[in-house]
C-alpha cells in the first residue's frame, strides 16, 4: 500500500529509531511542551496505521497527517477497547482486559459482565486518580463528548439513537466501554463530574461559545468511529436497516465513513473561537487499538502483562494552530505518552501511572506540540 510518507519510513533503521527516541527523551523533560489553552482528542476504533494513513482509504485523515503532524510509531496498550480508553485517561489499564461494564467485579453475574468468572478478574470501577479529576484539582476544565449518549452523565452501558430513525433506537451506537472516564469512582460518585460526560449537541454549543473547556475528549458513535455494528446482534428487521458502511465487517466502508466524520469534527473545531484565538490549541486524532490481536507496543507496556502487552501500531495525527507543518515524528509513543503530553501542556507535572515511566521510554510528544 503506497503512502506519502513511505520513503521516509523506509530509510529509518532500528538503530536510527533508538537514537531518535534517546534524543527526544533528552529534550523532553518538564517544561519542554509549551502551554496549551485547548486540546481536542478525537478517538476512533480498531484500525492499524497502514489502513488509515492512505489517501485512497481515508483522504481527509491522510491529508491532515501530511499537512500537520504524524506520530509514525504510536502504539496502543492492549486488546480489546476498554483497557486502552482507561489507559488514555489514567496512565494504566489497572488489570482490565475485556470490554465488561464499568461496574463489573469478580463473580458478578450480569449480561454486561461476561468475563467476571475468569481468574484474575479485576474490579472495573477504579479508585485511582483519572485525568478529569486531575484537571479539576488543578483548576482546569474538561468534558467528555460522546455521540449518541442518551443524556449527560448517562449510566447506560449501550444505547441507540432515536434521532437516526426507529431502527437506530435499537442499535448499540453509544458504548460506555469507549468512555474511559466512567470507569472511575471519582466520576461515578460525583453528579457534578459525571455531568461533564455529554453529547455532540453540547459539543456544538461549546464550540460556538466562549467557554470551551481546556480538554475535550471526543468519541463518535460506533457507526462513525470505524467500529461498526454486527447484524448478528439484532433482529432481522433492525439489522436490515444498518447502513452498509456501518457493518462491522466492512473495513473499507467504515474507514471512509469515519474519515468523513473526522473531517467534519476538525472543520468545526478549526472554525471555533477557541481555535482562532492566539493561544495554543491542538487536535489529536488517535485510535484505541489496532485491527488485530497481535501484541505490539512500546513506552510503558509489559509484554508479559495480560492487560498491558501492546495493542498495535495505530494512526495518530497531531494538528496545531501554532505548531509544525508537514512533520513526521518517528519517536516511539503510546497513549501514555499522549497523557503525559496533555499533562505537560496544561502545566500539570504530577504524572498519572505510566505517564511518569520515563525509564520505559514514556516521553512527551515535544516535536509535534512545539510552537513555531
Amino acid at each position: 500500500m503506497k503512502r506519502y510518507f513511505a520513503p521516509i519510513l523506509a530509510i529509518l533503521t532500528t538503530a536510527a529509531l533508538v537514537a531518535r527516541a534517546a534524543v527526544g527523551q533528552a529534550a523532553g523533560g518538564d517544561g519542554a511542551v509549551p502551554r496549551y489553552a485547548h486540546i481536542f482528542v478525537i478517538v476512533l476504533e480498531n484500525k492499524d496505521q497502514s489502513q488509515v494513513i492512505d489517501p485512497a482509504a481515508a483522504p481527509n485523515i491522510a491529508r491532515l497527517a501530511k499537512t500537520y503532524g504524524l506520530a509514525s510509531h504510536f502504539y496502543a496498550e492492549s486488546h480489546p477497547s476498554e483497557p486502552n480508553y482507561v489507559a488514555m485517561v489514567s496512565g494504566d489499564t489497572y488489570g482490565i482486559r475485556d470490554d465488561d461494564a464499568y461496574y463489573c467485579h469478580s463473580g458478578l453475574k450480569n449480561q454486561y459482565c461476561e468475563k467476571s468468572m475468569r481468574p484474575g478478574y479485576v474490579n472495573h470501577t477504579l479508585t485511582q486518580p483519572d485525568l478529569g479529576s486531575q484537571l479539576t484539582s488543578a483548576g482546569l476544565t474538561w468534558k467528555g463528548y460522546y455521540e449518541s449518549i442518551p443524556k449527560p452523565g448517562s449510566e447506560a452501558i449501550v444505547a441507540g439513537d432515536p434521532s437516526w430513525g426507529a431502527a437506530a433506537a435499537h442499535w448499540e451506537l453509544y458504548a460506555s466501554k469507549h468512555s474511559g472516564f466512567l470507569n472511575f469512582a471519582a466520576i461515578q460518585n460525583s453528579p457534578k463530574r459525571s455531568s461533564l460526560l455529554v453529547g455532540f449537541d453540547q459539543l456544538d454549543r461549546d464550540l460556538a461559545g466562549p467557554d470551551m473547556p481546556a480538554l475535550a475528549f471526543i468519541v463518535p458513535n460506533q457507526c462513525n468511529d470505524m467500529h461498526g455494528l454486527d447484524p448478528a446482534d439484532y433482529s432481522a428487521d433492525v439489522a436490515a436497516a444498518i447502513p452498509h458502511e456501518c457493518l462491522h465487517d466492512n473495513a473499507a466502508g467504515l474507514i471512509k465513513r469515519g474519515d468523513v466524520e473526522v473531517a467534519k469534527l476538525v472543520d468545526k473545531i478549526q472554525a471555533s473561537p477557541a481555535w482562532k484565538a492566539q493561544a495554543n490549541a491542538a487536535i489529536v486524532i488517535t485510535f484505541d487499538e489496532g485491527s488485530t490481536d497481535t501484541p505490539m507496543g512500546c513506552c510503558g507496556i509489559d509484554p508479559k502483562s495480560p492487560s498491558n502487552f501492546g495493542g498495535g501500531l495505530i494512526p495518530t495525527v497531531v494538528i496545531t494552530n501554532n505548531g509544525p507543518r508537514g512533520l513526521v515524528d518517528p519517536t516511539p509513543y503510546s497513549h501514555y505518552s499522549l497523557l503525559r503530553t496533555i499533562e505537560d501542556a496544561f502545566g500539570v507535572h504530577e504524572y498519572l501511572g505510566h505517564a511518569a515511566d520515563t525509564s520505559a521510554g514514556v516521553q512527551p510528544m515535544v516535536p509535534l506540540f512545539a510552537v513555531r
